[in-house]
């Protein structure tokens, strides 16, 4: 059942799992006593795109587990990451900071231990906290920032900060495949490397492992409120897996833009990087197509997991005492505008899924508005009836999950270079000064709420879209004269949002 959902029928629905949550605040306190506090399970796939969820307009065969809780959720249309890479949009989900703020701007730089993640903003000693899964923050073995217990599917192999341990250590996957009896294929660190994992049956898998640890971790800690992050690697490439051929091929479609060769009109970096997949993935439309089947077996194989995770919480009698959350740290253009990946600023990279299961909720309610990322943790610290916290940037949208009237606000979001130039060796798009130039770009985002879309840079070209009529993003038209008001609008909310959030990069 799809729809609004009024202030008192979200009371009725959550009033007893939340403890007390929207009750006014004099009475919050007696509530809490007699109800047990919520949990919270976050489930969080690494490259998820939203049309691979029915409630996203896929087939529900790809996740019929995720369409499932999907049916009983709300379900966040328009929901954007702060930056399209794994570190800084981790950083942003797991401490409601922006990337430039708290310093993770580009992949493999740790989290400094001064901003807090969600475990030490909730601050309450009633909870446990558990992390389990791709980490990305920092040393990937090593319990921090408030979670107390932890399971690390990615070994660490140098010291990513000087306040963390050094030396080559093995990840409780890593540890499980040794017991299974595998041989580390990466022999100098006694470690598995991602493509080797990839290989191996399912019972074997990553999704497999976090699963099981997930199930033991709930019998063993149900009883007691936790707070709990399931982070998937799938679908992340190498887009391998048990399930390759889950899906028939013949049924596999490839984005409508996929024909899209650019033109001087886009950005140099954007630019490079198609003529740099099509030389990594090949041209042909067969090709294309197997890797999207293999994206898409991924997909079903971390849906099946956590399918597993939800049966659990049924059996053991906790669904309606938790909170759900199912999201990603991004997109995947997997053959838009003839790419694969993230770090493009391309609606297939920056959109996600964003689910969200209230206790006792049954029905499924949409919700149109655009959403940020930056929004999560300040939505989560209201939900768990917490009060709000200054470190936050964003703000909560539980007003939204009540039913209220809540004015639509521009979505913002960067992009800061410092990812491995990918780049056609002998390419004749341009010299090596312009293509140093431009992949040291610098990108800031605004997409307002009725549908236009502008990316400012600094050292390359600038990018204006109408989503409404224009959703494959086709057509750029920054520079045009009849919409230069757009522009100028859209500029001056930029630079007012840079100012607030103290970012110093000159778009």
């Amino acid at each position: 059942m799809a729809g609004d959902i009024s202030r008192r029928s979200f009371l009725r629905t959550t009033a007893l799992g939340t403890a007390g949550l929207a009750l006014p605040s004099q009475i919050r306190a007696q509530s809490a006593r007699f109800a047990r506090k919520p949990n919270l399970i976050v489930f969080l796939p690494d490259q998820q795109r939203p049309d691979t969820i029915a409630c996203y307009g896929a087939d529900p065969a790809l996740a019929p587990n995720l369409s499932k809780l999907a049916s009983q959720s709300f379900v966040f249309q328009n929901a954007y990451v702060t930056h399209p890479l794994c570190t800084p949009s981790r950083s942003s989900l797991l401490t409601g900071t922006w990337p430039h703020v708290n310093g993770c701007r580009h992949n493999n730089v740790p989290l400094d231990p001064s901003f807090r993640c969600l475990p030490e903003l909730i601050d309450d000693r009633d909870y446990h906290y558990c992390y389990m899964g791709k980490w990305h923050l920092g040393d990937e073995v090593l319990a921090q920032h408030g979670f107390t217990e932890w399971v690390s599917i990615h070994g660490s192999t140098v010291s990513r900060a000087p306040w963390e341990h050094t030396g080559s250590v093995a990840s409780d996957y890593d540890k499980f495949l040794l017991a299974g009896g595998f041989a580390p294929d990466q022999t100098d660190e006694g470690l598995f490397s991602r493509h080797f994992a990839s290989t191996l049956p399912i019972e074997f898998s990553k999704p497999k492992f976090l699963e099981n640890k997930v199930c033991d971790f709930l019998d063993q800690r149900g009883q007691e409120p936790f707070v709990l992050f399931v982070g998937f690697y799938e679908p992340h490439p190498p887009y391998n897996g048990p399930l390759n051929e889950e899906h028939p091929l013949e049924r596999i479609r490839l984005d409508p833009t996929y024909d899209h060769n650019f033109g001087d009109d886009m950005p140099l970096r954007y630019r490079l990087r198609q003529e740099w997949d099509q030389t990594r993935y090949g041209s042909k439309l067969e090709k294309h197509l197997k890797i999207k089947q293999r994206y898409l077996g991924l997909v079903t194989e971390v849906d099946r997991s956590i399918g597993a995770i939800l049966s659990k919480l049924d059996r053991l009698g906790l669904t309606d005492n938790t909170i759900i959350v199912h999201t990603s740290d991004h997109g995947d253009m997997m053959s838009a505008h003839r790419m694969f990946g993230k770090a493009v600023l391309f609606q297939e990279a920056i959109r996600v899924p964003f689910l969200i299961r209230l206790p006792n909720q049954r029905g499924s309610v949409s919700i149109q508005q655009n959403m940020s990322q930056i929004d999560f943790v300040p939505t989560i610290l209201e939900l768990l009836g917490k009060n709000p916290d200054p470190q936050c940037a964003g703000t909560s949208r539980a007003a939204l999950l009540r039913g209220e009237a809540v004015s639509p606000e521009t979505i913002f979001l960067e992009w800061s270079p410092g990812e491995k130039r990918k780049t056609k060796k002998h390419t004749h798009l341009a010299g090596s000064a312009a293509i140093h130039k431009a992949s040291q770009e610098s990108t800031r985002v605004a997409i307002s709420p009725s549908g236009w879309k502008l990316c400012l840079r600094d050292f390359d070209k600038s990018e204006l879209y109408h989503l409404s009529s224009d959703p494959g993003e086709r057509k750029n038209l920054y520079g045009q004269r009849h919409l230069e008001h757009v522009t100028r609008r859209l500029t001056d909310k930029i630079h007012a949002w840079q100012e607030t959030t103290r970012d110093t990069i000159k778009v």
